[in-house]
């Protein structure tokens, strides 16, 4: 069942995704080679509770860190480590927050220092396929018109459309209905209605969209080792359209 927020919840939920947002400025500013996403980890979860949230992801399902870090191939869900970035590298970061009782999602995907132009051009497709997808969120229009409209864009550039792991609602719970593929026909599933509240995340690949999953039961990967690049915003749907919540 889709749960519609209040206005006075989603402003709570604005407030949480403030804090995911400066969580991932900050690491912006401390992205570079010879930087372990373990210290990125341990400053994430400082930031997060100095401003009066708690990390969601932090033992969330037995998940071990504040954040997922997944570097070059990883697509989501990596754990943080001692292993140092590296020159040329890139790193997906997913970060989430509980701030009063409601959860702030958001994941951005960062280059280490200088990158190779197929690289960078993985990174721009992503983040404008996460531009498209909240351009397709208006209200009465379909839950499908957001996959749609990811798959279309990341198609064209010659990209794959990750197909195992989707976006979600969100509220009060990290995940609720309804799930949000990052593919699909459009003008299917439920009508978008204001107060509803979803976290986008276009997960896109260079080679194939077949992932694997490591033995931690979450390291997932592109299955031919493949770069993949991942943004995230939680956009509640409004009566003129989206508001991307904590910018």
């Amino acid at each position: 069942m889709m749960v519609l927020k209040t206005s006075r919840e989603i402003e709570l939920m604005d407030e949480a995704n403030r804090i995911v947002h400066r969580v991932l400025d900050g690491i912006a500013e401390r992205i570079a080679p010879g930087v372990t996403t373990k210290e990125l980890d341990i400053f994430a979860e400082s930031l997060i509770r100095a401003a009066g949230a708690v990390p969601a992801f932090l033992n969330y399902r037995g998940f071990p860190a504040t954040l997922c870090t997944s570097i070059n191939e990883v697509i989501v869900h990596g754990i943080p480590n001692d292993q140092a970035l590296r020159e040329g590298d890139i790193v997906g970061v997913d970060c989430g927050v509980v701030y009063k009782g409601y959860y702030g999602d958001a994941a951005r995907t960062f280059a280490v220092g200088r990158v190779t132009a197929d690289a960078a051009r993985l990174i721009a497709a992503t983040r404008r396929a996460l531009e498209l997808a909240v351009a397709a969120v208006r209200p009465d229009q379909r839950l499908s018109d957001i996959g749609h409209a990811v798959q279309a864009y990341v198609e064209s550039q010659g990209f794959s459309v990750v197909r195992d792991f989707v976006g979600h609602g969100i509220g009060t719970s990290l995940h609720e209905e309804p799930q949000v593929p990052n593919f699909g026909e459009p003008g299917r599933g439920p009508k978008l209605k204001p107060g509803l509240v979803l976290a986008i995340e276009p997960m896109v690949n260079a080679g194939t969209s077949q992932v694997e999953v490591d033995a931690d039961g979450w390291t997932a990967r592109t299955r031919d080792g493949s770069l993949s690049a991942h943004f995230e915003y939680s956009v509640a749907v409004t009566e003129t359209g989206a508001r991307v919540l904590g910018m």
